[in-house]
Parts: structure tokens; sequence; C-alpha cells
């Protein structure tokens, strides 16, 4: 669920970016540790002025539309600065708070010359505009650095600076990264700003299946605050200062059930080459996490640990103000897919289901505790099964007519209260997906999330 998807990488142990509309960037990155709600909607590596220049020189789309709950609706747009070199891209993404300026206009019917006074008097308010600033620069085929730098006119808002290098190995991606302040979403979909954010990240090349691996050091500083202000005591535990030292390793493995033979219609290209072959598969995940915190964060992880809020092996050392944790993890699962996406009506119909089971610790203590009850004949724990039971996520993706495609994405959860336990859709993600056929595997997206408050219109490469 390569797409629109929040349930979490390999299992759900890693983080990775998800797309945001509340800043310019448009990336937050989830907490350590918790997994994301639903109704996030996860990222792209493609950078957001790209993107905005994508559309505006190849689709005709001068403003960008976005909403999220703190903004409203608002429009962005890029302008490319010129570059002493091909490898240097440089641009100036700028925002305009278009909900809040048609708010700000007088309701009654005021004449021609009080209103257009009115209007270019709330245009000169900054506080409707906010500009950032983006340099990617390719040092070598395989050295890329990104700088962005936000600002924004309302008071309340400090400027948000990042820097990025990403190196290219023969099998691995290594990522260097500072951020001032960092942007993160808890499990409960509200966003921090961390003051100094600084990590170092080494992964192994994506495969389809096989042995992966992903080593990361993470540091904070500075205290933790709501992003847009208010007070809160339930600061996020990974989020506070110190070190953190996470590693987790997996195991995937792909069963083909079947694959249609027939054969496709000639002279006539898919709108999206990775969705062109009618097929039902299976895949299944296997691994193990490790994390090791060294500060402030370990003294929050013991807190946690002692609420039961994680239930995998656990070693703490209040005294030198240090914590590790490990535990395992496994997720199944099944794609099926109808159509060829060839023909201009209903030729694409996907389908796709993912089990997340809970970490391996939770899973065999609790499924031990209902095997006794039925061996001896007692109604067994509803804590204990809920607690096996896996989390669901489910996506649905139809093919409109030609390029257009509608797609849901969204999680299956049982009502324990009620004795029939009935099955409930939550937190959906909706989309609307328009296929750039003539790039083979690339797609613009417009996605809304009910329970974020969220729109964005985004662009996607090489997805399935």
């Amino acid at each position: 669920m390569k797409k629109l998807r929040w349930a979490a990488d390999e299992g759900g142990i890693w983080e990775q970016d998800i797309s945001t509309p509340i800043t310019l960037e448009g990336e937050a990155r989830p907490v350590p540790g918790e997994p994301l709600p639903l109704g996030i909607c996860r990222g792209t590596k493609l950078s957001r002025p790209k993107q905005l220049h994508f559309f505006q020189r190849f689709m005709s789309s001068p403003f960008i539309p976005s909403h999220s709950h703190p903004h409203g609706f608002s429009l962005q747009s890029v302008l490319a600065l010129p570059s002493p070199s091909p490898n240097w891209f440089c641009t100036v993404l700028g925002q305009f708070n278009f909900q809040k300026f048609v708010s700000s206009l007088p309701t009654s019917q005021p004449d021609a010359s009080s209103l257009f006074h009115t209007i270019t008097s709330q245009l000169r308010d900054k506080s409707l505009y906010a500009l950032g600033f983006c340099s990617e620069l390719s040092l070598t085929p395989n050295d890329t650095f990104l700088f962005t730098s936000d600002a924004y006119a309302h008071p309340s808002k400090s400027p948000r600076n990042k820097a990025i290098l990403h190196h290219k190995f023969p099998d691995h991606n290594l990522t260097l990264q500072a951020v001032s302040p960092g942007l993160f979403v808890d499990g409960s979909g509200r966003y921090w700003d961390v003051p100094v954010s600084t990590s170092i990240d080494l992964a192994s090349l994506p495969s389809e299946a096989g042995l992966s691996y992903h080593l990361c050091m993470h540091h904070n500083a500075g205290n933790p605050q709501l992003f847009g202000g208010g007070h809160t005591l339930a600061v996020p535990a990974a989020l506070r200062p110190g070190f953190s030292f996470k590693s987790s390793f997996s195991f995937k493995h792909n069963v083909e059930i079947w694959r249609s033979k027939a054969p496709k219609l000639k002279m006539v290209q898919p709108f999206d080459i990775f969705l062109s072959n009618p097929h039902i598969s299976a895949s299944a995940i296997v691994g193990a996490t490790m994390a090791a915190y060294i500060g402030d964060n370990s003294v929050g992880y013991q807190q946690v640990d002692q609420s039961r809020s994680f239930t995998g092996l656990s070693l703490h050392a209040p005294a030198l103000k240090s914590s590790l944790l490990a535990d395992m993890f496994s997720s199944v699962s099944l794609t099926a897919q109808h159509g060829n996406f060839q023909r201009l009506f209903l030729d694409l119909t996907r389908f796709q289901a993912r089990l997340d089971v809970p970490y391996g610790r939770k899973f065999i203590t609790n499924a031990a505790k209902l095997a006794q009850d039925f061996f001896n004949s007692q109604q067994p724990s509803m804590e204990s099964v809920k607690a096996i039971c896996p989390n669901a996520t489910i996506s649905l993706q139809q093919q409109i007519a030609g390029p257009f495609s509608f797609r849901v994405d969204s999680g299956v959860a049982i009502e324990w209260k009620n004795k029939d336990w009935e099955m409930q859709v939550r937190d959906p993600v909706f989309a609307l997906e328009y296929a750039l056929q003539v790039l083979g595997s690339a797609k613009a997206i417009a996605w809304y999330s009910p329970k974020q408050k969220e729109f964005m219109v985004e662009l996607r490469f090489f997805e399935t």
C-alpha cells in the first residue's frame, strides 16, 4: 500500500515521512515508537517545490490548493529561480491564505470603491502570506544536498529550516538531516515542534522480497511544543532531549496465487505500467527491532513502559538515563487486481488488505492466556482476545474514466462493546488519482482525510 498508505512500513516499526499541508514543506515525521494514526497519508521523497514546479510547467496549474485545520483553504505557487548550473534547482514557494482573505471581506454589499479599498487593504495583510526558499544541488551523481527555509508572517510562527544530504551507495541509502524546528506527528494525530532535530539514517535498498535492514541515530534538543501553541503535559517520550539508536531487520516473502495470461490490447499503452497486470498475490513480513535511548527521552520511556503501553523486552538504567527496548513484529497482506488499466472505462479494480500482528511478546503472552482458558474450559478473557487481534487496513481503487480513478483507504476495527462484534470502518482517506500516462508510472493525487481535516494535491512516481 504505497500510495496513500498510513499503515507503517515493515510491520509498523519504522518512521517514514508523511504528507501534511500544515507547513510549506508539506512533510512531517512520525514520533518514534508511536504508530501513525489512521487517516494519516504517507509522504513522498520528491520535494514539495519540485512537485509544484511540475504541476505548473507540465500540467498548466499555476495555483495548487490545499486545506488544513489551522489554516483553512490556501493556494500555493512556485517560482523557479535562475541557477548557474543545470545541477542546481532553486525556487521560491508562495502560499496565500484564501479562506482567511474571503472571511475578512464584508458580508454586506458596499459600493465598488469601498469594496476595492477593502480588498486592497486586506491583500496588504502580511499574515495572509508565507514564503519558502528551496535549493537542491546535485553535488555528484550519487550525492544530493537539499536546503529549505520557510518564513511565516504570522507572529506566532517561527521560521522553519531544513538541510538534508543524500548519498547513494551501491546497496544502501545514507541520509543526514538537520531540522529546526522539526515537525512530528504522534499517535493521536497531534503535531509537535522540536527546536532542533538531527539524524543519520542508513537503509538497505528496497526489495520486493528477502532481507532488509534499517539503522538510525537520532538526536533531539530543546523542549517540544505543540504545533500552533497550546499547553499539554503529555509530551511524547521520544521527543524529549536525548539520543536514540534504532535498528530493524526484516524478511519478506511473496506468493503469487494467480496471474492473468490473457493478452493485452495491442498498440494501447496502459495508463500506469505498474497497474497493468491482473493478479492475486500475498506477502508476509517478519522481523525484529531494537532501540536504545540516552537522555531525558529514556526517562520518558521508563514511564511509558510502567504504564504498560510498551509490552516488549525492556531494560532501564535510571542512574545513566538510558533504556533498551526490543521486540518482534509481523504482517500479512493480500492484493487482488482485475483489469489492465488500458480501456477508457472500468478497466481497473484493485483491492488490498493488510494485517499487522501485535508485537511478539504481547501476542505470545495473550495467546498463551487464551490457550490456558480453553484448556481449563473457562470463558476467554476479552482483553486477551483484543490483544491478539491484528490491526487491519484495506484499500479499494476503481477506475472511473480514462486516467482517472477513485481510491479509498481505511482501517477496519471490531466494535468490542457490541456482543455481535460488528466490523466498523475507521478514519478513511479518500483520493482522486490522475495517471500521467506519458511517464509510464506517475500520478497526480488529490486526497482528503476527514479525521485530520486535511486536503492536499501531490505528485507521485513509481508506486503501486
